[in-house]
């Protein structure tokens, strides 16, 4: 109760409005991301979050199915408040959706791919900015065939510990073959492409500029800011956020962790760069977050967290 006697509002996620923040406990409530409403109503929405639980993809530990359970229960943190650096609550400005998650039969896993991109096409056709939870790796590909066939080819900003570039023959349902394959599709463009924080090693690069941990720690984050504003330019840009770009210190919950990685101020500081970048962001992704090996939320929080940027730096476009 409050001082006045009156019910503190609770359950945002069902009864309030889709613009402006809310203020519930944040142990208590019915879980949406950062509290935005549960509806498929798109006609007044700017940002959509929508989650999309597959890892049938994974190619080693199984579990991110669970992700855009755990990133929601992650972000109630945030709830109504000014984020850091912006200094704002986003949706003050941003009217934003939760749409819920992506649905298909798991039973046919050969349909997956075109489920999740025609009910992407559905959400970008209305002109939303579509902000997605994964799931593994692969649901990028069907997302980035829905935002090509909007905006054309894409400059792909990919935060990652491997590159995604093994050989594919165009059928294989795999986390670890979904870039070259678009590149070969011409769904982005290779050569205005970027890759942050890959420490491993695949057959080819397909012609995308890789920047590893070493590089970040010799250049510094400013050098590598540039390296994205020059590689990007003012071109449609996708970015998708593989959480095992961080160091497994800071995301223990994922597939496939690579020692050596990203810490977690280091990636953020990166993404909230975009905005002075100029970065043309039109869709992005957060993906690979697997509960079931973390026991602390620590991988979520980290989740949730980029996934909050992704939604700052559109309501900070917004505003200007």
């Amino acid at each position: 109760m409050t001082d006045h006697g009156q019910t503190r509002p609770t359950d945002n996620a069902f009864l309030g409005d889709i613009k402006g923040g809310s203020h519930e406990p944040t142990y208590g409530g019915a879980l949406s991301f950062m509290r935005r409403r549960y509806t498929r109503a798109l006609q007044d929405a700017d940002a959509v979050v929508w989650g999309i639980p597959f890892d049938a993809a994974t190619s080693n530990r199984p579990g991110c199915r669970f992700g855009p359970q755990a990133i929601r229960r992650a972000s109630a943190i945030f709830d109504g408040d000014p984020q850091f650096p912006f200094g704002a609550d986003p949706f003050r400005t941003l009217a934003a959706i939760d749409f819920g998650d992506c649905g298909f039969d798991y039973g046919r896993p050969g349909e997956i791919p075109s489920a999740i991109a025609a009910q992407a096409r559905t959400i970008l056709s209305t002109g939303t900015w579509l902000l997605s939870l994964g799931g593994d790796h692969f649901v990028t590909y069907p997302l980035l065939q829905a935002h090509a066939e909007r905006h054309g080819p894409l400059a792909l900003i990919q935060f990652d510990a491997h590159q995604d570039t093994w050989p594919d023959q165009g059928d294989r349902i795999d986390h670890g073959t979904f870039v070259g394959r678009a590149v070969r599709e011409e769904l982005i463009e290779a050569e205005h492409s970027i890759q942050i924080g890959i420490r491993t090693v695949a057959p080819e690069d397909c012609g995308i500029e890789v920047v590893s941990p070493d590089d970040l720690d010799k250049q510094g984050m400013s050098a590598v800011l540039n390296r994205i504003k020059q590689r990007v330019g003012d071109r449609p840009a996708y970015c998708t956020f593989d959480i095992d770009c961080l160091d497994p210190a800071f995301a223990p919950g994922t597939g496939t962790p690579v020692a050596g990685g990203l810490s977690s101020r280091e990636a953020l500081a990166l993404l909230r760069g975009f905005d002075a970048a100029g970065v043309n962001l039109v869709g992005g992704d957060v993906v690979e977050v697997s509960p079931p090996y973390d026991h602390a939320d620590i991988t979520a929080i980290a989740g949730a967290t980029v996934a909050m940027v992704y939604l700052c730096l559109l309501a900070e476009r917004r505003r200007r």
